[in-house]
Order: structure tokens, then sequence, then C-alpha cells
């Protein structure tokens, strides 16, 4: 991430170059090219210091809202929570697997014999 420092320099460095070419293109005196060329400069200057305020700003009042430590606490509970319920349910649907397989053994060992009373029993 770039530091506050470089965004300043860059700005600057940029402010001044931009006001070189403005004060070349529209002046002739060196004097004026001088002048406007600081001029673009000291703009750049403040003007990329105000926003870096702001971000720094910006970056404090979002860390004040958004808990990180908090949120992962939360996010970890549920995390615990769902896999309590995946094993509850895996649980459970070995269960009903197993109460499957044995309807179909009585079932098959009834459908053999003839005997529809076994069907109640197993029910």
């Amino acid at each position: 991430m770039l530091q506050t420092d470089n965004f300043i320099y860059f700005f600057t460095v940029c402010g001044f170059f931009i006001g070189l070419i403005f004060s070349i293109l529209n002046f002739n005196a060196p004097g004026d090219i001088l002048f406007y060329s600081c001029a673009v400069t000291l703009f750049f200057y403040l003007f990329v210091h105000v926003i870096a305020i702001n971000f720094v700003d910006f970056s404090r009042f979002g860390k004040m809202i958004f808990d990180k430590k908090e949120h992962e606490e939360i996010s970890d509970y549920f995390i615990k929570e769902l896999d309590i319920r995946e094993k509850r349910l895996d649980r459970m649907l070995l269960e009903l697997e197993r109460n499957n397989n044995n309807y179909k053994k009585i079932k098959e060992q009834n459908g053999a014999s003839g005997n529809v009373n076994g069907y109640k029993k197993a029910a």
C-alpha cells in the first residue's frame, strides 16, 4: 500500500511539472514562469495534504465502526455452531439410513412369507 508520505511527494512533483508545463505554454517572462510553477506546486501540495488528512481520518473512523476482533469472534462462534449442527444432522441421516435398511430387510422377509402383520409390527 502506498504510504502517506510517498503519496504527498508524488503529487507534489506532479504538481511541479504540471505547473512548469502550464507556465511555459502560457507565459514568456522568466519571473512569470517561476511564480506560476511555484503557485501550482503549492496548490497541489496543499490539496494532497487535505486528501491525506481525510484519508487518515476516514481509516480511523472506519476502524471505530468496524471492530475486526469482535467480528472474528462472532464468525468463529457461528462456524462452531454450524459444525455442531452439521454433525447432528449427519447422525440423524445415518440413523434414518439404518431404519430404511431395517425396513427393507423386514419387508423382504415378510414379502417372501406373505405375512401382512409383519408390516404392522415393523412400523
